[in-house]
C-alpha cells in the first residue's frame, strides 16, 4: 500500500536515520511516460519510503511491505543494463490482495550486487516475522523466533537450555553433511554450485525449508553453510571479543595450562546465542 505524506518521523535526514536497515539510491518509474527517476530509498520497520534526494525531509510516498513478494529481473539482451526489482504486494503466500489482483512497483538497482542486497534487505523485513529472513539477520533474532516457533522442550546434545543448539539452516547443512559429506575431498574448500547456493538461500530467506536429497551437492550445502556465517552481521566471536581471543591463542601456544583457563574465562562471558552456536561448531569439526 502506498501512502503520501510530508515531513515527519519517517523523513531521510536527521535523527529519523535510526532504526535505518538500509538506505541508498535507486530508479522508480513514474510519470504518465513512465520515465524512470533516480529517488533515495530507506527502509526501516516495515516501510520502504522514498524521497527525492537524501537530505529531503518530504516523503515522496511508500510502501508497507507485510505480505508482499519481491522478484528480482536480472538482465536481459533487449536490456543489459537494467537491474529491476519487482514488490508484489499482497502475493508473499501466492494469493491475490482482497478486492483486487496485487499492486506491482518496479525498481532498478545499478548493479547486479546492488539488486540482490536490496532484494535481501526487503526479503528480510517481509519474512522475518514468519521465521525467514535468516541470511544478514542477526543471531539473538533468529535464535529468539525459533526458541519461541519451534520449541525446544528437551535440551539437544550442544544446547543451553531453553536455546536451539544452532539456527535450523545452520542443523540441517551440517546434519547433511555429516551423513553425506565427511568422506569428500576438499569439503568446505571446494566452491558449490553458486546458482543452487543462491536458490537455497532464497528459500530459507522465503521461510521455507528446502529439502536436501541424494542429488543435492554436498559442496553447495558447505558453501550454503559458510554463506550463511559469512553474512552474520556480527561474527560468530564478536567484534568486543576479538582482541581478547587473539590474546588467549597466543597465550595457548605459550603457556597452554594458562591459556586454556583464560579461553574458558573468555567462553563464558560471550551472549548464549553466540556460545551456542560456536559450541555447535566446534563439535562438528573435529569429524
Amino acid at each position: 500500500r502506498r501512502g503520501e505524506a510530508g515531513g515527519h518521523p519517517g523523513s531521510a535526514s536527521g535523527s529519523s536515520r535510526r532504526g535505518v536497515l538500509k538506505s541508498g539510491w535507486l530508479k522508480k518509474q513514474g510519470g504518465f511516460v513512465r520515465s524512470w527517476h533516480a529517488r533515495w530509498f530507506v527502509l526501516r520497520g516495515e516501510q520502504l519510503c522514498y524521497y527525492k534526494d537524501e537530505d529531503e525531509n518530504k516523503i515522496l510516498g511508500s510502501l508497507f511491505l507485510p505480505g508482499s513478494r519481491v522478484l528480482e529481473r536480472p538482465p536481459t539482451p533487449d536490456d543489459p543494463n537494467k537491474y529491476l526489482l519487482e514488490i508484489l504486494s499482497g502475493e508473499a503466500r501466492g494469493g491475490e490482495r482482497a478486492g483486487g489482483s496485487a499492486e506491482s512497483t518496479v525498481l532498478m538497482a545499478s548493479s547486479q550486487s546492488d539488486m540482490e542486497e536490496w532484494a535481501r534487505a526487503l526479503r528480510r523485513v517481509i519474512w522475518a516475522p514468519l521465521g525467514g529472513g535468516v541470511f544478514g539477520q542477526r543471531l539473538e533474532e533468529t535464535v529468539r523466533w525459533e526458541r519461541q516457533h519451534c520449541g525446544h522442550a528437551t535440551v539437544p546434545p550442544g544446547a543451553l537450555a531453553g536455546l536451539p543448539p544452532a539456527p535450523r539452516v545452520v542443523q540441517q547443512c551440517v546434519s547433511f553433511i555429516r551423513e553425506r559429506g565427511l568422506a569428500e575431498e576438499g569439503l568446505f574448500r571446494m566452491p558449490g554450485q553458486a546458482s543452487l547456493v543462491r536458490d537455497l538461500q532464497r528459500a530459507f530467506d522465503c521461510g521455507e525449508r528446502p529439502s536436501f536429497d541424494g542429488s543435492t551437492d554436498v559442496h553447495t550445502v558447505a558453501s550454503l553453510l559458510k554463506l550463511y556465517l559469512r553474512e552474520l552481521p556480527e561474527p560468530v566471536v564478536p567484534f568486543s571479543a576479538y582482541a581478547d581471543f587473539l590474546a588467549c591463542a597466543k597465550l595457548l601456544n605459550a603457556k597452554p595450562e594458562q591459556g586454556f583457563l583464560e579461553l574458558s574465562c573468555r567462553l563464558q562471558v560471550l551472549p548464549p546465542a553466540n556460545y551456542s552456536l560456536l559450541r555447535y561448531i566446534c563439535r562438528c569439526l573435529p569429524q
